[in-house]
């Protein structure tokens, strides 16, 4: 296909910048859901990502790649840590709830308890954990939801003496895979221009 094709092809066509309901999304248009944590305290989230891997095989001088498996990146947020509520402590709760005890506590005076960190508690800790995003007139125009997340780092941030600054933590999600869900009013989503747009509707199982 031409440049002139995929141009004409696309939604909007070549004036789409004269047109006012054509908006990009913005970066500030979202809230993260996530387990106990108020949603003013998240400043910062990133999108799922994925990696497909390859597999190569050579024969002589040349190198033939081949797709492989799909690996979801991990997904990174910050928070600024209130008095109250105390996000730090909600952060330590979510630890506990995936299945963490001190050692003063698991192996003290009342017996030993052998549990631990697992899927299965790690998992509920959190679930569900959605990014919704936002047009400019506060509707809702797409929803990541994290499949199975589970914390894997936490930093706590620091304090300083010469610094006015919030305190931030950030924190590190696993998950298995992340689905799209998109909402009425956005353009049709293609997989190629040279096919018919997918409906409205889940993105992914």
């Amino acid at each position: 296909m031409s440049l002139s094709g995929i141009k004409d092809s696309l939604p909007g066509g070549a004036g789409f910048w004269s047109s006012p309901t054509t908006e990009p999304k913005r970066k500030y248009r979202f809230t993260f859901d996530v387990a106990g944590l108020p949603v003013w305290t998240i400043t910062k989230v990133s999108r799922p990502s994925f990696t497909v891997t390859e597999t190569n095989h050579v024969f002589y001088n040349h190198r033939f790649s081949y797709p492989g498996r799909v690996e979801w990146d991990p997904v990174n947020f910050t928070i600024v840590d209130p008095i109250n509520p105390d996000a730090a402590g909600i952060l330590m709760k979510m630890l506990y709830a995936a299945g963490y005890e001190f050692p003063d506590k698991q192996f003290g005076g009342n017996g030993y308890e052998f549990g631990s960190i697992n899927k299965i508690d790690s998992v509920d800790a959190l679930n569900p954990v959605t990014i919704t995003a936002f047009d400019g007139e506060g509707v809702s125009i797409e929803k990541w939801t994290l499949k199975n997340a589970f914390i894997t780092k936490v930093d706590m941030g620091e304090y300083e003496y010469n610094s006015q600054d919030m305190v931030n933590s950030s924190i590190t999600l696993r998950y298995d895979w992340a689905t799209l869900e998109r909402f009425d009013g956005r353009a049709d989503f293609q997989v190629s221009l040279d096919q018919d747009p997918i409906a409205d509707g889940l993105v992914g199982p």
